[in-house]
């Protein structure tokens, strides 16, 4: 029998599902299983993807490097801009494995700039508290308050995906100008780092490489056991095979209740940007 293996994040799977629906339309001898590889780790249902672990290894050099930087300058802030269209893991594991970061700002919740509770306020008191400050940023954070021109909003990518504005640039320009107006006079410097593609174009680390080889042979014994239309996948620790209709409409979001979002509150002690 003929076997093809999918290899890819959301879209990727959305996209096997049309292939595995018109094989069977066909009614062809093809097993069709696919493996979910994406940095975001927005992928549902499963423990986590391929790579991202990797991700949140590479993110910490950003973050540390924006930390020295941000350190070497009085009133300095390192404003690091981490993947995640739609999700923050990568931001909040890296902002929890690091310990260095001041404010984690991702997609699942939204932040305000000015007034009270707002991040200004709590940056001002933190340069005041420390002398300098690091701010991580998902890239899909704040979009809803980055201006655009109607032709942007209408802008799509190749999967469809709303085209993203770059919310670093954007937001390094907002502090330039909030000190600019509120501290005027006074010393004060952003390092923006964008590490994007030192993130996505690295090798495997050994877990993920571990992790890689054990969702090919559960992909390979899949197909042989005679199954089809599935992507192999850890579920609390178990490997499965669900079915791709299911894994490729669900998303993997950060729950901004759980403990994992709390513990982010408790390390970097920003506001909920809950306004009254």
């Amino acid at each position: 029998m003929v076997s093809v293996y999918i290899i890819g994040g959301d879209g990727t799977l959305r996209g096997a599902v049309k292939i595995f629906n018109e094989i069977k339309r066909r009614k062809l001898y093809v097993g069709v299983a696919a493996i979910p590889k994406t940095v975001d780790n927005d992928v549902g249902i499963i423990d986590r993807s391929f790579g991202f672990q990797t991700a949140v290894e590479k993110a910490q050099q950003a973050i540390s490097a924006a930390h020295v930087e941000a350190e070497s300058a009085p009133n300095g802030i390192g404003l690091v801009k981490l993947m995640g269209r739609s999700t923050g893991h990568i931001a909040l594991y890296a902002t929890l494995s690091s310990r260095d970061v001041d404010c984690c700002l991702i997609p699942e919740n939204d932040f305000y700039l000015h007034g009270k509770g707002g991040l200004f306020e709590f940056l001002d008191d933190r340069l005041k508290q420390n002398g300098h400050a690091v701010v991580v940023v998902a890239e899909g954070a704040g979009q809803d308050m980055i201006p655009r021109t109607d032709e942007q909003k209408q802008e799509r990518d190749e999967s469809g995906n709303p085209v993203f504005l770059d919310v670093g640039v954007w937001l390094k320009s907002e502090l330039k100008s909030w000190w600019s107006k509120d501290h005027e006079g006074e010393l004060f410097t952003v390092k923006y780092i964008d590490p994007t593609y030192m993130i996505r174009a690295v090798t495997a680390n050994a877990t993920d490489n571990l992790y890689c080889t054990l969702l090919a042979h559960s992909a390979i014994h899949g197909v042989m056991a005679g199954y089809t239309g599935f992507v192999a996948g850890p579920i609390n620790g178990n490997y499965a095979y669900i079915p791709m209709e299911e894994i490729a409409v669900t998303k993997n979001q950060v729950d901004t209740k759980d403990h994992k979002w709390a513990w982010v509150r408790s390390v970097t002690t920003q506001p909920d940007f809950q306004r009254n």
